[in-house]
């Protein structure tokens, strides 16, 4: 069988999910020596010993995305029973991550060795309350276990840099999760490693930013100290509503991320880019002013807040220096 005909024969008896098991091929009549076949001619990419993406699927997705398929292969190469956490159950709970590592975290109540775990997987062993727990249902159906949207957050917060646990953390905000109930979560938790920084995560996190790279410019906006400016105001002007990604009420300045993301608005590309600078001349004859941040800007912090401060000069108002 050539290459075209395996790859024809895979894709015509494909199971219903994103990864699969031996169990699935075999069931859709994808026998173990055509699985080899299409692994050998890579037409299959094994991802975990017993699961199996196609390969032309793998490479259409994003990083994040395929973090998300090697959790779902753990999870078909084990059987199901691990207990996900960390940036794991972030991914499972859907929600943005920013440059975490591919690592599979499980939490346990027994210690599990390195070996067995394999190398991409680090296993926590932490208590778990009954309230803490949660399952989540993938897109194929697959019923995953994980941690509570409010556990997770707390334990990406004792383990991840403040800004990369933000990300997560106003994200779940935006799904429902709980501040309180987050508080209430750390004040009880007999694990006292990390909650400091737990703590200060709590502080800062805030589910008016709509993406990672919101939640970004919102923390280096503090660090500049600038507070005055708050997420999310919407100005009507002649062209609509227009709502700001951060603006100072008193000074009338806006600051807009430019994520890529929020120009499509279900228009073509041409057409949202047309509406979003009409909307801003707009605003200009409100007598707003916009300064624009791009996502490599944010790599570099102390550039853009020489560039940002010079732009913040000429408006008529003092500025921390």
């Amino acid at each position: 069988m050539n290459s075209q005909k395996i790859r024809a024969v895979v894709d015509g008896r494909w199971p219903q999910v994103d990864v699969a098991s031996t169990r699935h091929l075999a069931a859709a009549g994808l026998e173990s020596r055509l699985v080899k076949k299409a692994t050998d001619d890579g037409a299959l990419l094994r991802l975990r010993r017993g699961a199996y993406v196609r390969r032309g699927y793998w490479d259409s997705l994003k990083p994040w995305d395929q973090d998300l398929l090697r959790v779902l292969a753990h999870f078909e190469s084990t059987g199901g029973d691990s207990r996900y956490s960390h940036i794991s159950a972030a991914r499972l709970h859907r929600c943005d991550v920013w440059e975490v590592g591919p690592l599979i975290h499980v939490t346990t109540g027994y210690s599990n060795s390195r070996a067995s775990a394999g190398k991409d997987v680090r296993t926590h062993r932490l208590p778990l309350a009954d309230h803490e727990l949660a399952s989540v249902r993938t897109t194929d159906g697959r019923e995953v276990l994980t941690t509570s949207l409010e556990r997770t957050v707390l334990d990406c917060a004792r383990t991840l840099p403040l800004d990369r646990a933000a990300v997560i953390g106003d994200h779940a905000l935006r799904k429902g999760a709980s501040l309180e109930r987050m508080r209430q979560l750390l004040d009880e938790s007999p694990t006292k490693r990390g909650s400091r920084r737990a703590a200060d995560l709590l502080e800062v996190i805030d589910g008016r930013s709509e993406s990672a790279g919101e939640t970004r410019t919102r923390l280096l906006l503090r660090s500049f100290g600038l507070d005055s400016f708050i997420p999310q105001v919407e100005i009507p002007t002649g062209q609509g509503l227009f709502r700001a990604d951060f603006a100072d009420l008193k000074a009338r300045v806006i600051i807009e991320f430019d994520g890529r993301a929020k120009y499509s608005d279900y228009k073509p590309a041409e057409e949202a880019l047309l509406s979003e600078r009409w909307r801003e001349t707009a605003l200009q004859e409100l007598g707003w002013s916009v300064f624009r941040i791009k996502w490599p800007q944010l790599d570099r912090p102390g550039e853009l807040r020489r560039r940002l401060f010079a732009f913040l000069a000429t408006q008529k108002r003092p500025w921390p220096a």
